[in-house]
């Protein structure tokens, strides 16, 4: 067991919350209990996610995906107050982490990526910015036909490659969810690919023009490490009950 303001500095310190110029709070985002036994950790806090912790008696609720977003309708009305109601009836605090999830080394989407995929991490991009993103190699060189069957493999998803199947990668960038625009960042790294969660019309015209090889494997594919593993870290760290459970989206 631990106390729930622990939890939060502690986790709100290592992701170094406070860096990131993010699109919605980071950290706690609903109150619950003061004290934490149970931890349940998903990618997004729609309402299936709500009811399976409420069902599984969890205290917290952890997300990368939480609410309160930039440019979003403030009331609580419809949807989002039917989740938020569940999760106040039910005493389960919300706690979301975003960008700080995407960038973080240890824990984060784009460091699971880079294990799953057997990517060796150089560096992040974009330089300047938040610097979510990473840039390295394959550990061993592979076609983007064979690097698009791992991709698959590894994700559970059927990838979308925008490119030429025969063409070697050995460099390429990374950067999970909606990344696609940073598609312009990767090519000027010299890299020979780039993968990210979705696509634009947009990025097909960019991949083809620069040469750049691509590859869209799923916005919900590409967020599903960065929060087991913070579940699992946390869970270890603190004896907690913990369970990470993952609601299918096809996105």
């Amino acid at each position: 067991m631990v106390l729930l303001k622990d939890l939060l500095n502690y986790t709100n310190n290592m992701l170094e919350i406070e860096r990131f110029a993010d699109y919605c709070p980071n950290g706690l985002q609903i109150e619950g209990k003061p004290e934490v036994k149970k931890l349940i950790s998903g990618v997004t806090a729609c309402q299936a996610l709500v009811d399976a912790a409420v069902a599984e008696n969890a205290d917290v609720l952890l997300v990368h995906h939480g609410y309160f977003w930039k440019g979003e309708d403030p009331r609580l009305v419809g949807i989002k107050y039917q989740r938020i109601r569940r999760l106040i009836e039910a005493g389960i605090s919300l706690v979301a982490y975003h960008l700080p999830l995407d960038a973080h080394p240890l824990y984060g989407n784009n460091a699971g990526l880079a294990e799953v995929l057997a990517l060796d991490i150089a560096g992040t991009f974009p330089d300047g910015g938040d610097g979510v993103g990473m840039h390295g190699t394959l550990q061993t060189p592979l076609s983007a036909h064979e690097f698009a069957e791992r991709i698959s493999s590894a994700l559970s998803r059927q990838v979308l490659h925008i490119g030429e199947k025969d063409q070697q990668i050995h460099t390429l960038a990374w950067c999970s969810g909606a990344a696609q625009g940073y598609i312009s960042e990767a090519a000027e790294l010299g890299v020979d690919a780039y993968l990210s969660g979705e696509i634009s019309e947009q990025t097909v015209h960019i991949a083809r023009e620069t040469g750049l090889q691509y590859f869209a494997a799923g916005h919900h594919a590409t967020e599903r490490f960065g929060v087991k593993a913070l579940g699992e870290h946390l869970a270890a760290q603190f004896e907690l009950e913990h369970q990470f459970i993952d609601v299918p989206n096809p996105v």
